[in-house]
């Protein structure tokens, strides 16, 4: 399939997807069907053939509760909060999984529908640790949410909390006592990442959730994706919690705290928070960060700028030297990414690009080129990030991960829903909190490293930059909008000085897997594949704040092409720190030092399952 739409008629389209979606509409495919009569609550409606009850109340207007359900992921009918009276029916119905049909007549709010989800939701609580005052999602939690909604005040039955047992110190935690099997995790894992981690154990009130096999977390193949904890209606996921060790690093006087915000954190951030778009500046998140006392702060473009500088350059590389490689070359910036292939397809391993990720690249940069700069001992800096990606903090625990000599190059990961905790602990006064710069020379980033933030994006900056590597000349900035939009598989061919290049972008490892599939069975043939691991790319990753808007990926991305377009620098090579680092630093793309600084050998090290 080759994406033919502007951004403008992408980002259109996806919003549309996702309100018909939190309409009803999605999923019930209306061309050619028939048309059925039923009645909702007393008033005849028209809906389709084959749609279910919830889309077809969506439809009409009429709110169905719902708790397990999730649009187009899953519709168990595990919870039961859903049930609605049918007439000629003695028992109450799923609406999530029960077709409509002609004659069809619902009630969503009798007195036994109203008696049986209350009842329900108390049993759920009355398995569930209701801590709610130091739970993560005591905010934002679906379960409380609907308890509210019900009004239940007290849990009638006896507490049967569940025990947690679970490894801590992996990136990724689960809590049983959290949890009420609702099967989102385990469908998202199966059906969006192909990564299948989650399985169901037990049966009738004990039923949970565990991992495949019953094997540690750490010893399984999980990617560290995180769309889990996205997709999980209560605190039953959620990441490690680092802040504690950034806050022991700001208080130390020896200490020099510096900290790198991705791109597509500048995007999300404010969500959480309440913050209006307008408000949710990075150079406001740049002043917030400076009150709590980091020292310096910089922008991860910087490093996506520098990690296009020297992959465009390998690709150029690879593609005039071709007989030498196996093709095609997959870009290596998403860590989920790369441990899922080498957990599913270790044979491939070989063909992902040996740049390192920007984080990576950033704080190798920052412990060497920085230390120098600064003139002190690269020990005493402590490397922070803050990404919208959980695999981020496995990535910078990796014994390949510490070139710069002084212990590993990024010594703390933080996710997007981390960083707005610590700053909520500090009591930040937004509205009178003026915006600031990020430091230099590392601060500095082009619209090809904020791009990087959203599926296509890390195509289209390496395009930008390996033409004027082959040509001499800058393209057209936005020559390869071809590659940008929705979609979850996309390709193109572009002309590269007389050779036709050929390139395919997927988000999401159930895409990325099928793409491969497709490579294996020769059915297709590329040069250049971008994958991310997260739907829609950074701006959709397992570390970003949590939000029922189906149409929040596509809001998110508007936000970096929008920035790109207004960025004084449109191409990474152009961008003046990466000029600099590397006449002072660097030497060139590709030379011995950055060899050792910027690239690294995936073989290195090993998944759980790899021989």
């Amino acid at each position: 399939m080759v994406a033919k739409e502007t951004q403008q008629q992408a980002e259109q389209q996806a919003e549309q997807q996702a309100e018909q979606q939190q309409a009803g509409q999605a999923n019930t495919p209306t061309a050619g069907k028939k048309r059925v009569n039923v009645s909702i609550n007393g008033k005849q409606i028209e809906a389709f053939e084959d749609m279910t009850i919830l889309a077809a109340a969506a439809m009409a207007g009429v709110k169905i509760p719902t708790l397990c359900f999730y649009w187009g992921l899953n519709d168990a009918g595990a919870c039961r909060v859903c049930s609605v009276e049918v007439e000629g029916s003695e028992q109450l119905v799923a609406a999530c999984n029960n077709k409509v049909y002609e004659g069809m007549a619902i009630k969503t709010n009798t007195a036994k529908v109203r008696k049986a989800r209350k009842l329900n939701v108390e049993l759920m609580l009355s398995q569930h640790n209701v801590q709610c005052t130091s739970c993560l999602r005591g905010g934002n939690c679906e379960l409380r949410e609907l308890a509210n909604n019900l009004n239940i005040s007290e849990v009638r039955f006896k507490k049967t909390e569940k025990k947690p047992v679970w490894n801590r110190d992996f990136p990724l935690i689960r809590d049983a006592s959290k949890c009420i099997a609702c099967w989102r995790c385990l469908q998202v894992c199966d059906k969006n990442q192909a990564s299948n981690i989650w399985t169901a154990k037990n049966r009738a009130t004990h039923t949970g959730v565990g991992v495949v096999n019953a094997q540690p977390i750490e010893q399984s193949s999980c990617t560290v994706c995180g769309q889990c904890i996205t997709h999980c209606p209560t605190a039953a996921l959620k990441e490690r919690d680092d802040l504690s060790k950034v806050l022991d690093a700001i208080a130390d006087p020896e200490k020099i705290t510096l900290i790198q915000i991705a791109p597509s954190v500048r995007t999300s951030w404010g969500e959480t928070l309440g913050l209006p778009r307008e408000k949710a500046t990075v150079q406001r998140l740049v002043a917030a960060l400076r009150a709590i006392g980091i020292d310096y702060i910089f922008d991860t473009d910087f490093s996506a700028d520098l990690t296009i500088t020297e992959e465009a350059s390998e690709f150029v590389e690879r593609f005039t030297h071709a007989d030498d490689y196996n093709w095609p070359m997959f870009t290596s910036c998403c860590p989920a990414w790369v441990r899922w292939i080498k957990a599913h397809r270790p044979e491939m391993v070989d063909r992902l690009s040996t740049a390192k990720s920007p984080q990576q690249m950033f704080g190798a940069t920052a412990k060497s080129y920085y230390a120098e700069i600064l003139g002190v001992d690269p020990s005493r800096i402590v490397s922070m990030s803050v990404m919208p990606c959980l695999a981020k903090k496995h990535e910078c625990a990796l014994p390949t991960m510490n070139d710069a000599g002084s212990g590993q190059d990024v010594d703390i990961a933080l996710t997007v829903r981390e960083i707005d905790r610590l700053i909520c602990s500090d009591f930040i006064d937004f509205e009178n909190l003026a915006e600031e710069d990020f430091d230099e020379p590392l601060g500095i980033g082009s619209g090809a490293g904020e791009i990087f933030g959203a599926t296509g994006g890390v195509m289209e900056a390496a395009l930008r930059s390996g033409y004027y590597y082959v040509t001499g000349s800058n393209p057209d900035p936005d020559a390869f909008a071809e590659v940008r939009g929705p979609e979850s598989w996309k390709e193109a061919t572009f002309d590269l000085d007389g050779a036709s290049v050929r390139i395919a972008i997927a988000s999401g490892l159930s895409n990325a897997e099928k793409l491969l599939d497709a490579i294996e069975a020769g059915e297709v043939a590329y040069d250049f594949v971008e994958i991310m691991a997260c739907p829609g790319g950074c701006v959709g990753g397992g570390g970003q704040p949590i939000s029922s808007d189906l149409s929040i990926r596509a809001k998110r991305s508007k936000v970096l092409y929008d920035l790109d377009s207004n960025n004084t620098y449109r191409f990474s090579h152009e961008n003046p720190a990466i000029i600099k680092v590397y006449d002072e630093f660097f030497e060139k793309p590709l030379s011995e030092k950055s060899h050792h600084l910027l690239h690294t050998n995936h073989q290195e090290w090993r998944m759980p399952n790899e021989e």
